[in-house]
């Protein structure tokens, strides 16, 4: 039986693509810090699908040893990891130099790091069995700086560098390895992040409403089944992410005239 395994899958898009495997009847895994939102997770989908397989780990992905061990645990329970989706993230906007630095390597070390982590723990399986999926949860600041997200960018251009690297290497041995990139998304995360968004951030990335988790984790799970690569939502994120060379100078320039706009405000 197919056997996932998820990253920040206690809330958000990781809960909401858990909510979709579940109605499959596939074995889960699902990691998170927090236990009792874990625990919290695990009952719900059980009400989704009373029959369901799911094991629940708490590790945080930024520290390696603690995310090898629960990975570990959970290909020892339910069999090899035959897909994993790398979706523990977190987002602390702030202008640069207002920044901790320990805001900023916390987001490296979770976003980027923490999913290097997750798939350093399946991987090597994965070669040796020629099979196996991964998808790795970038975002739509990892397609284009955003005013206010230095270290969230950052990570997130990481990841697809991380990505498109990795997909040529595993490639030939029968892997496949996909990034997301997720607009704003209706997440608990996401309520928290808007109550520290910079003002020249809110102006630039406009009033879209945010998309659904069911909505991007549906999307992400067609992405996975059909093996493609590189995954957009919306015309806006699709443009930038294959035309961003064209597209971003346009992009830049109309960011830059609207952040003047904001300075010169009485």
């Amino acid at each position: 039986m197919t056997h996932v395994i998820i990253t920040g899958g206690s809330s958000g898009i990781g809960l909401a693509l858990a909510r979709v495997y579940t109605k499959r009847g596939v074995r889960i895994s699902l990691l998170a810090r927090t236990l009792s939102a874990l625990e919290a997770a695990q009952a719900e989908l059980a009400r989704v699908n009373p029959d369901a397989a799911i094991r629940i780990e708490s590790a945080d992905v930024a520290d390696e040893v603690q995310t090898l061990a629960a990975i570990r645990r959970c290909e020892d329970a339910f069999g090899p990891c035959d897909i994993l989706v790398a979706s523990a993230g977190i987002v602390e906007p702030g202008l640069f130099e207002t920044l901790s630095s320990d805001a900023f390597e916390r987001q490296m070390r979770t976003n980027l790091s923490g999913s290097v982590h997750a798939v350093r723990a399946v991987y090597a399986g994965m070669k040796e069995r020629r099979s196996g999926r991964i998808m790795l949860v970038s975002s739509g600041a990892g397609l284009i700086g955003i005013y206010g997200y230095t270290a969230y960018s950052a990570s997130k251009f990481a990841l697809h560098g991380f990505a498109e690297a990795l997909r040529s290497e595993a490639k030939p041995h029968g892997v496949r390895v996909s990034v997301c990139f997720p607009p704003d998304t209706e997440t608990p995360q996401f309520t928290r992040e808007l109550e520290h968004r910079p003002l020249e951030a809110a102006v630039i990335m406009g009033s879209v409403a945010p998309w659904a988790p069911s909505a991007v984790a549906a999307r992400i799970v067609r992405a996975i089944d059909k093996g493609s690569f590189e995954v957009f939502f919306g015309p806006s994120l699709g443009a930038l992410g294959r035309f961003g060379s064209t597209v971003k100078p346009f992009l830049n320039w109309w960011f830059d005239r609207a952040i003047l706009r904001i300075g010169r405000r009485p």
